[in-house]
């Protein structure tokens, strides 16, 4: 088995796994500091005196295509923040990924920071908080906090819990402009595919309501062309999954006959008669069983 390689980089800097194509906007939206300083002030109004330079990207980049790893990860003074993949079909088990995430996240800190947890020196860990984007279709039946006690321990007092805050959009911030962007995107695909007529109407709609202007002004062609390469993976991966599952359902019936071939020759049944039952040509029967024979 592989080990598995991970990293902690500022978005880009690695060549990034095959996304879904919102989390792919939502990935580079947030690489360009001035709007994930507009991200931290949605969600911490309160601190006015935060600059860009004030932001450390420690995204968790997952350099093999499988595995975990996270959307977004950054350090402001003393606050961890990861925002983990946004969600468009709810799962409680965003929970168990949250707790992954920071684990990882903080073992990836320690390390870069060269910090031992068998010194007798207490390690310094920023304080974490974790966040799920909601982008699907029913917030207002999304709670606005989960906890790994609540949804899995039946509220029960266990060594660890685990909280992650649920955004879910409606305000005009710029996280509840991606929100709206995705939801817009899901509708045109709906309507239209994966198809470049769903990522221009996507990008028409929100153009026509002030959502993400600036970004999608600016990123335009970018934007296009990322949609549709990752269109083009998942229709391929789609694909493939089909193919592989035929593949199967032949390889299974290929076996079930092999299986009544060796069955009938056991009870003595002649050659012409176990190939006709199989439907398969004479000499072809007679090579399975002389092969299995072997």
């Amino acid at each position: 088995m592989k080990e598995e390689i991970l990293a902690v980089t500022a978005p880009g800097e690695e060549a990034k796994p095959r996304r879904s194509a919102k989390d792919g906007v939502f990935r580079d939206l947030f690489s360009i500091k001035k709007y994930l300083l507009q991200l931290y002030e949605a969600l911490h109004p309160e601190d006015a005196e935060a600059t860009e330079d004030d932001l450390e990207y420690v995204t968790l980049q997952q350099i093999l295509v499988s595995g975990i790893y996270n959307d977004l990860g950054f350090l402001v003074g003393n606050r961890l923040l990861i925002l983990v993949e946004a969600q468009s079909t709810w799962t409680a088990n965003i929970i168990v990924r949250a707790l992954i995430y920071i684990a990882r996240t903080y073992q990836q800190l320690l390390v870069s920071q060269k910090r031992r947890l068998f010194s007798e020196t207490r390690v310094e860990l920023p304080e974490p908080e974790l966040y799920v984007v909601y982008t699907g279709d029913k917030p207002a039946s999304i709670p606005s906090e989960i906890s790994l006690s609540e949804e899995f321990f039946g509220g029960k007092r266990t060594a660890l819990d685990v909280r992650v805050k649920v955004f879910r959009g409606g305000g005009d911030d710029i996280l509840s402009q991606y929100v709206v962007f995705a939801r817009v995107l899901t509708e045109q695909v709906k309507l239209h595919g994966r198809t470049r007529k769903a990522v221009e109407e996507t990008l028409r709609i929100c153009g026509d309501g002030n959502v993400l202007e600036e970004y999608l002004g600016d990123r335009r062609k970018e934007v296009i062309d990322m949609l549709e390469t990752i269109f083009d993976q998942e229709t391929e991966t789609q694909l493939f999954g089909e193919e592989m599952r035929e593949e199967g359902r032949q390889e299974g019936k290929r076996q079930a006959q092999i299986e009544m071939i060796l069955s009938l020759h056991e009870d003595n049944y002649p050659t012409c008669l176990i190939a006709r039952a199989a439907h398969m040509p004479e000499p072809e029967v007679e090579e399975i069983i002389a092969r299995m024979s072997d």
